[in-house]
């Protein structure tokens, strides 16, 4: 990966609880517990969504600065929605979203070049690096943005 668009990610990354907290502004009730269709998440999910992500996103990236070539475990999302008890209070998920990504993203701005290049294997997909790992964390808090302001808007249909 080269540095611009590593920086440009990196900048994404760091925007994510932003657009999240912008999406859930003056959320109603009604609206963050709307879905926009069958088997579709609510808000509420969404957001104990990307607090559980964060936090899978969060070790994942500090074993791959501090193992070498460690194992990175999938996990089924669904899975978690079902038996994490989704339904709950949103409020602290949101909170620890906040501040996971706000450390995480902290800690990226202290990795050498040699750093960007460590590397392990995923279960699932091979070989995941840490380019590999900011390609898919830098847009993740951004496309569930959009996630919510649909399921939000469901509620006017």
């Amino acid at each position: 990966m080269q540095p611009d668009e590593r920086d440009q990610l990196i900048a994404q990354y760091k925007d994510g609880y932003r657009v999240v907290a912008a999406a859930l502004i003056k959320i109603t009730p009604e609206e963050l517990e709307a879905t926009p269709g069958p088997g579709k998440w609510s808000a509420r999910q969404i957001v104990h969504h990307l607090a559980d992500s964060e936090m899978t996103a969060a070790v994942r990236f500090r074993l791959l600065l501090a193992e070498d070539r460690p194992a990175i475990k999938g996990y089924d999302q669904d899975v978690f929605a079902g038996r994490l008890h989704y339904e709950r209070a949103h409020e602290a998920s949101l909170e620890l979203f906040r501040a996971v990504r706000a450390s995480t993203g902290e800690l990226m701005g202290c990795l050498s070049e040699a750093d960007w290049l460590r590397e392990g294997t995923h279960t699932e997909v091979g070989r995941f690096g840490l380019d590999t790992w900011l390609r898919i964390y830098a847009p993740h808090a951004h496309k569930h943005a959009e996630q919510i302001r649909i399921a939000r808007g469901s509620v006017r249909k």
